[in-house]
């Protein structure tokens, strides 16, 4: 019986059922709405189109890209540029319910070299309009220097920055006490340097607690925020300033990406003097 089972004779057994089944198959006429009972005929219409793989990719694509990001221009609606009295530049943007203001000093990049800390300051002023709420906070923006590889800098975080200055001026401060007790001929000297160093750390600690832009909720109860942001340039690839540089601001709200092109200064040869109180 086994030898059966394992013969010849049964492999041809099973290509003759096979072809059998499949001239059956061929033979088969297409199925009629008349012929088919009500339940086969629901059963196949509840089964989904078939989806090309062409359809799924542009499906994903269309889910991964991002929305084109929103960007100043003076020609387009919504759109302002203007030279203050207080010496800075401003840009504004409306769109929709949200409303962003930058404003830039005429002499940022001369300032720069004056800072302690070579950082690169901007305002900002975030308006809100609408009925709901807009979470406005300074994580995720970013300048970029275009003229420079195109480097981009994000913002500093003003709490962490403090510390890092605080950690700084102690350094300074130990190292002051260390030279002043191997050259007490400097004493002087150094200690006049120091007292202006510490000077300048505290007004900036000062002005990076109270003036930096923070995280808010808009609302109609709370509709504007308004800080500064402060990028660093501590970097080999930046540095050496042009006569005139060229930035992108982008700017993270609302599910959005908002980008502000500026030029410092925006005509060449320029010079924005701020006027006296």
């Amino acid at each position: 019986m086994s030898d059966i089972v394992t013969s010849p004779w049964r492999r041809f057994g099973l290509r003759f059922l096979t072809s059998g089944l499949i001239a059956g198959l061929i033979s088969c006429q297409p199925l009629s709405a008349s012929s088919a009972s009500p339940e086969l005929l629901h059963a196949l219409s509840a089964q989904p189109v078939p989806q090309s793989s062409r359809d799924r990719d542009n499906e994903t694509k269309a889910r991964a890209t991002p929305p084109p990001p929103i960007r100043w221009d003076e020609q387009q609606p919504g759109c302002t540029f203007s030279r203050g009295t207080d010496g800075k530049y401003h840009y504004g943007l409306w769109t929709g319910d949200i409303g962003i203001v930058l404003a830039v000093d005429a002499r940022e990049l001369q300032i720069i070299r004056h800072r302690i800390e070579p950082i690169f300051g901007i305002q900002l002023t975030i308006r809100y309009r609408g009925v709901d709420s807009l979470d406005a906070a300074p994580d995720g923006i970013t300048l970029q220097f275009m003229k420079h590889f195109k480097v981009t800098q994000t913002a500093l975080d003003p709490d962490a920055y403090v510390q890092k200055i605080q950690s700084d001026a102690d350094a300074f401060d130990d190292e002051t006490r260390r030279a002043v007790a191997k050259h007490p001929a400097e004493k002087q000297l150094r200690e006049a340097r120091l007292q202006d160093y510490q000077k300048s750390v505290n007004e900036l600690i000062e002005f990076l607690s109270k003036n930096s832009l923070r995280a808010a909720q808009l609302d109609r109860a709370n509709p504007e925020v308004r800080g500064w942001l402060f990028f660093d340039t501590n970097s080999k690839w930046l540095g050496g300033w042009k006569a005139q540089e060229d930035f992108v601001l982008r700017l993270p709200l609302g599910g959005k990406i908002f980008e502000f092109p500026f030029k410092l200064p925006p005509e060449k040869g320029e010079f924005l003097l701020q006027k006296r109180q």
